[in-house]
């Protein structure tokens, strides 16, 4: 087993960031209804709007579970701009291993769920 594939085990069997924040300034929950993966997302903020701490709940393969955890590692400290930005090259650089067309879905459903969660934050707050 490579180092990349030992990199992906690794978040699956020991996620880091999992579990829930009580009255998260953000929350969203989503699936890929293709492979039945789910992740939930919450997410505190500071007074400048960037991310102070993040958690996930997730159930699914363990490409969906490793990239939900590498990216809560990744966003922390972060703005909202920051990490609305980031782009799905920047999502599977993250993750060092080549990901098929099939998984796709699995590896971005974190950033995507993310990102959703970012765009009903600010569209309530406005």
């Amino acid at each position: 087993m490579n180092i990349y594939q030992e990199h992906i085990l690794d978040h699956y069997s020991n996620p880091r960031n999992k579990g829930q924040i009580d009255n998260p300034d953000i929350y969203y929950k989503d699936t890929n209804p293709l492979c039945g993966d789910e992740v939930a997302v919450y997410a505190r903020l500071d007074r400048s709007k960037s991310i102070s701490e993040i958690r996930f709940m997730a159930r699914g393969c363990a490409i969906s579970q490793a990239s939900a955890s590498m990216l809560t590692e990744h966003v922390k400290g972060k703005s909202l701009d920051e990490v609305y930005g980031i782009s799905s090259e920047d999502m599977l650089r993250l993750l060092m291993v080549p990901i098929s067309h099939v998984r796709m879905k699995c590896a971005l459903l974190a950033l995507k769920t993310l990102q959703a969660g970012i765009l009903v934050h600010m569209k309530g707050k406005k």
